[in-house]
Order: C-alpha cells, then sequence, then structure tokens
C-alpha cells in the first residue's frame, strides 16, 4: 500500500480523533488540525503531526502552508471535518451566533480548500463532512437554524468545486452524516443517545476517503441508518 498524505480538520476529539488512529494506523501520514493539538499529540505515532489551528484564525493558514511546502510536497487527502452545533431558538440568536458558525462551518472549510488545492495531486480527494440537516427535504430540528444552514451550504460548495475542477481534478464530495454519539452531540442535545459510535462513522469516512473519488465526484451521499 502506497501511504498518503491526509489532512484532517477537527481532530482533538469524536469522528476526527478517531480517524486521525484509523489513518496513522494504516501507515498513512495524517496532518491533525484542531484548536487543541494535545489529544493527537498523546498518541505518539511518527506518522502524525499536528499543531494547534482555528479555522477563525488567518493566520493560522499560512501553518498549514508552510508545512505543505517544506514537509510533504503534496497532499492526497483532505477530510473537512470541524464543526461547530449551535442549538438554540432562532429568537434568541444574534447575528454573532450565526457569524461564528459560519466561519467554522463554511468559511473555514472554503479558506482550508483554497490553501490546500495547489498542492493536491490531480486523483486528490476532498471530503466534507456536512449534516443530514443540511439536505433539503430532510427532517428538521428546532434550534438548529445556524447548524443546519451552514451544513446546507457546503453542501452545494462542494458540487460546486466539483464542476468547477472537474477537468484537473481533484475530486470533491460530501457526507451527510446522521446523529453520532459524540461530544459535541452530547453538548448539544444531553439526552439524546445517538445509534452510531464516533467510531463506526470514522471507519466508513476513512474508507470513503481512500476509495470513493474512484465512483463520485461533485456528489452528497447521506449517510444515516435513521428514517426518513
Amino acid at each position: 500500500m502506497n501511504s498518503k498524505n491526509i489532512i484532517i480538520t477537527g481532530t482533538s476529539r469524536g469522528i476526527g480523533f478517531e480517524l486521525v488512529h484509523l489513518f496513522a494506523n494504516q501507515g498513512h501520514n495524517v496532518l491533525a488540525l484542531s484548536r487543541n493539538a494535545q489529544p493527537v499529540n498523546n498518541l505518539h505515532f511518527e506518522n502524525i503531526n499536528s499543531f494547534a489551528f482555528d479555522l477563525c484564525e488567518k493566520a493560522d493558514y499560512k501553518s498549514v502552508e508552510d508545512f505543505i511546502s517544506e514537509e510533504w510536497k503534496h497532499v492526497d487527502i483532505l477530510i473537512n471535518n470541524a464543526g461547530m452545533l449551535l442549538n438554540k431558538p432562532f429568537s434568541e440568536t444574534n447575528f454573532e451566533d450565526f457569524e461564528q458558525v459560519y466561519k467554522t462551518n463554511v468559511f473555514g472549510v472554503s479558506e482550508l480548500t483554497r490553501v490546500v488545492l495547489p498542492y493536491i495531486k490531480p486523483n486528490g480527494h476532498i471530503v466534507t463532512i456536512s449534516s443530514m440537516g443540511g439536505i433539503q427535504g430532510s427532517v428538521k430540528f428546532p434550534g438548529l437554524s445556524a447548524y443546519s444552514s451552514s451544513k446546507g451550504a457546503v453542501i452545494t460548495l462542494t458540487e460546486l468545486l466539483a464542476e468547477e475542477y472537474k477537468e484537473t481534478g481533484p475530486q470533491f464530495n460530501v457526507l451527510a452524516l446522521g446523529a453520532v454519539q459524540t461530544e459535541m452531540l452530547k453538548e448539544a442535545f444531553p439526552d439524546y443517545e445517538a445509534p452510531t459510535t464516533a467510531k463506526e462513522m470514522a471507519s466508513y469516512i476513512c474508507d470513503f476517503a481512500l476509495t470513493g473519488n474512484k465512483y463520485y465526484n461533485g456528489k452528497v451521499l447521506q449517510v444515516s441508518n435513521s428514517t426518513p
């Protein structure tokens, strides 16, 4: 197996943390990006690099670009996994609430993708993690106006980027996840027990990131075991 250079955001816990572990165990090189780098640093893998990174801080993107150009030279896979979940009635939200959610869930995805694109191979794969709440026609839940609308935005962004780069690559796809039992979900919905663990979902995402671009480009795949 040829080892790949893989960038993952939101790696301090949940699905992102499990993804780092899975890819590293398979022998791939991983750049783990999160505001809190310590959990990944504690893994002590030689093929994992990690440093503090905030999607809302413009200066942090330069650190990513410097690392790629100096250490890796190219990227095979980018997984835009980091996200901010806000559960608040719309009437109680304000401009800053929406701004913060969109900075992380939309602007951060856009900017990191823009930074990585010059280094990613033509057959590379950019996978963005969205939510079933961002799917038009899906069941919606009160309190998630900022979160779910931002997740709908990155679905459309992915479709547009796939069209724009269809002649040159890389491939862009988005996974709309159902409920997964993560710390972030627990914080927003303390009493809800999701049917899927972070490790189970990470295993699916790992396989899709490595092989999904052979079969899909510009697609949103709904990854949920609940109905509708």
